[in-house]
């Protein structure tokens, strides 16, 4: 099976031997990494909340 790199859209197959699946490359993975890294990419969803500060003197 081959699919296309998330981030260069290089054709790819898909097997145990190709280390850095589903990117061509470790490069590819590094910038998809940093991407996510910057908050560049996200999951949808509701923000999870923000614990309160008080919550921590509780403790």
């Amino acid at each position: 099976m081959k699919v296309k790199c998330p981030t260069c859209g290089k054709s790819v197959v898909w097997t145990p031997e190709q280390r850095w699946r589903p990117f061509c490359s470790e490069r590819c993975k590094l910038i998809d990494l940093g991407e996510w890294a910057a908050e560049r990419h996200a999951i949808p969803g509701e923000p999870a909340p923000v614990p309160d500060a008080r919550d921590d003197e509780r403790d």
